[in-house]
């Protein structure tokens, strides 16, 4: 008897068809004798519905504590019209909110992280034999309140169960059967991994793949959680996700782009020590993910400093180099939104040379021009003109993957 945690997304359980398609899903594994948790995001179009909602309210800045009370009533409505499905098909099932499943947060409202997970009521139910629906991407914070986990929180609250149950296997469902090269609704030729390694994963999630979440591969990768990546919708194997796999390394695993992206230029600081400190401290205060950073050499006595953020914290960057000015005095910020980030993966990259150089060839070759430049031993990033990042993935995707 195997404990097995899945995870489906909203599309998986968007109407009542699918709700029972899912049910169906949970219980053929429960019926061969395995232990079943269920992690399930809010139905569909929930969530941005009742983002809607709140504007209809308060159009200037809602309080994110409020919105995560709203927010998290997305969920508790999905794991209960599943719940009923299961009941109807004849199974004992039990839904519980994050909180009644243990999940213990900090209180960072709309971005919590989870602190712990206390499993006593989940292995209660267990024991029981019931099937049991958690309601992913929310917890409780320590003056209990609920909180929500930001972007791709039900990913991580499936593995952080998975991880705290020591579950066999942690199935992550979507409506793609695994993990592609490149987005296969966008890209001609992209094609399907058996395997791929926590690596790999989690630096293609960081960069703009949106078939997990990064913080879920980072916290599987830590507990050694074994992830599948599967669809609702076709019943077959999907991609495998663990720290080394079988296959030889391919060169290159995959394409992702992100266009969720600014450049910021801060232009004209003095050249001196400790400046890049001080502008970098007072952004990480404000809990700013700073990816690229290109600093300019000094002339005159002054340099620039470049880098690129999510463009959603481009308010608290904004404020945060307003109150700057006055204390480093340099000219002027500027701040380009049309720019994306176009990368590739693949651990097989630290034996092969001259992957750069063919790269660059690539996105020459459709006259694509490259601003900036980031490197790491299983990555290569390039940013460039927003609108150009489709062609760009398109064009590196057939110059490495046949």
């Amino acid at each position: 008897m195997a404990l097995i945690v899945k995870k489906f997304g909203g599309s998986s359980v968007a109407n009542a068809e699918r709700v029972f398609n899912v049910a169906n899903i949970i219980t053929e594994d429960y019926k061969k004798g395995n232990n079943v948790v269920v992690v399930v995001s809010a139905q569909g179009d929930t969530t941005d519905d009742l983002i809607e909602k709140a504007r209809e309210i308060n159009p200037a800045s809602p309080s994110k504590r409020e919105m995560d009370m709203l927010l998290s009533a997305g969920e508790q409505i999905s794991i209960a019209l599943l719940a009923m499905a299961i009941e109807k098909l004849g199974f004992p099932v039990v839904s519980l909110l994050g909180w009644q499943a243990g999940f213990v947060t900090d209180s960072r409202y709309s971005s919590a992280r989870i602190k712990s997970v206390n499993t006593e009521r989940l292995k209660n139910e267990l024991d029981k034999r019931n099937i049991v629906i958690v309601a992913g991407f929310q917890g409780l914070n320590k003056y209990d309140d609920i909180t929500t986990l930001g972007r791709g929180g039900s990913d991580t609250s499936a593995v952080a169960l998975a991880a705290s149950l020591k579950a066999d296997l942690c199935q992550i469902y979507t409506d793609v059967d695994g993990v592609y090269t490149a987005d296969p609704r966008k890209v001609k030729g992209a094609k399907k991994m058996d395997e791929i390694t926590y690596n790999e994963m989690l630096e293609l999630a960081t960069l703009g793949a949106q078939v997990l979440n990064n913080r879920s591969v980072e916290m599987a990768k830590k507990y050694n959680v074994e992830l599948e990546v599967l669809s609702s919708l076709e019943r077959k194997p999907g991609t495998i996700v663990k720290e080394a796999t079988k296959m030889e390394k391919m060169l290159i695993k995959g394409v992702a782009c992100d266009k969720d992206i600014i450049l910021v230029s801060i232009v004209g600081l003095k050249d001196a020590p400790g400046i890049a400190f001080k502008v970098f401290n007072e952004l990480s205060k404000k809990n700013v993910n700073i990816d690229i950073i290109l600093q300019s050499v000094g002339r005159d006595g002054t340099k620039d400093i470049t880098f690129t953020a999510p463009v959603g914290q481009k308010p608290e960057i904004s404020e945060t180099l307003e109150s700057l000015h006055s204390l480093l005095e340099f000219e002027k910020v500027v701040v380009n939104e049309n720019v994306g980030k176009v990368s590739i993966v693949g651990a097989g990259m630290e034996t092969h040379p001259g992957v750069a150089s063919k790269m660059f060839e690539a996105l020459s070759d459709v006259g694509i021009n490259i601003h900036m430049i980031s490197t790491s031993e299983i990555k290569i990033s390039v940013l460039i003109d927003v609108d150009n990042c489709a062609k760009a993935v398109q064009a590196v995707h057939d110059a490495f993957i046949d």
